[in-house]
């Protein structure tokens, strides 16, 4: 594996799947792969359960990390090629990302969209720029529009929940903020869902459908009720209008989940990414209860990030 950036760098589910629960119950079985290997991960924003777990992924597989928050510590980046650099920008994306090639062996990328222009932001400017400058192999530690190493950990949450025959309803609902926030996560949630197998509903007010290239084969409903309806796993999470791009969708309270909502579900799993706006985006009664998967996905987070810097190194190594 050359680069993780969305599900389409996978060559099989199951396969990853299962080595990220294989390396749950042995985490150290590989740590010789990473012997005198360095990941370094940069970040542009702020991040708590991407960070340590894939530094803790990293240090389970003998790795070395090296951890840089550009946003804070590096010089302004210049992304346009051709550019005279007499503003505010003080080093180019090719010397920046070229020098970090030099000093790892595998990096990682974190960087959110600015949510004021679509097609910028869809076109993963930054992340495609990395990726050509810096000779390496990348992982995306969340982009503008997808964040694979969440969907993973999701997936492996999901199969580890799951011990029946019958394919389960996932459904992944939408939920209020008090902000706009992005689309990466649903829309990432959304492309693995529609690879594995599963049977999966998004349900969202009118107005705020995900981009459709990221939804092909799932059931899509605005009335909230109807989508739960016999749901075996229940994902909230907000997003802002990809239509009219960035924009909040103002009240909907009612969109947010609670306990008398899930009666009609088949006693349905809860899940979101975290963090979590408490009794904005989801009720203490099902995030504190027992059908709450949030700290098992933060746990997989870790197994998600070994399985696929496992299979890079093992690219590496050949």
């Amino acid at each position: 594996m050359q680069y993780f950036t969305s599900v389409n760098d996978v060559e099989n589910l199951d396969a990853l799947v299962a080595l990220a629960r294989a390396a749950k119950q042995n985490p150290y079985d590989a740590n010789h792969l990473g012997k005198n290997k360095t990941l370094g991960l940069i970040f542009m924003n702020p991040s708590l359960r991407t960070r340590l777990s894939t530094q803790k992924a990293a240090l389970n597989l003998g790795m070395q990390v090296m951890v840089m928050n550009v946003d804070k510590d590096g010089w302004a980046l210049e992304l346009e090629d051709g550019a005279v650099m007499n503003g505010t920008t003080v080093e180019h994306i090719k010397d920046a990302a070229a020098a970090m090639g030099q000093y790892c062996d595998i990096l990682g990328l974190r960087a959110f969209p600015l949510l004021k222009n679509r097609e910028q932001d869809y076109s993963e400017h930054l992340l495609r720029k990395f990726i050509a400058h810096c000779k390496i192999p990348v992982v995306s530690l969340e982009s503008a529009t997808l964040h694979p190493l969440q969907s993973l950990a999701d997936l492996i949450t999901i199969r580890e929940n799951w011990p029946h025959a019958r394919r389960p309803k996932v459904v992944l609902t939408w939920a209020p903020h008090i902000k706009a926030l992005p689309q990466a996560v649903p829309n990432s949630f959304a492309e693995w869902m529609c690879r594995a197998d599963v049977d999966f509903t998004i349900a969202h007010p009118e107005g705020l459908e995900l981009a459709e290239q990221f939804t092909a084969g799932a059931r899509i409903l605005h009335d909230q009720h109807e989508a739960l309806e016999g749901a075996d796993f229940i994902y909230v999470k907000n997003w802002s209008s990809y239509r009219d791009y960035g924009q909040p969708y103002a009240g909907a309270a009612e969109w947010l989940l609670n306990a008398a909502k899930i009666a009609h579900t088949a006693d349905a799993k809860i899940m979101h990414c975290l963090p979590v706006r408490r009794n904005v985006e989801l009720s203490d009664e099902l995030l504190d209860g027992p059908q709450s998967l949030i700290l098992q996905q933060a746990d997989n987070r870790t197994y998600a990030a070994q399985a696929v810097l496992q299979r890079m190194l093992e690219a590496i190594t050949k």
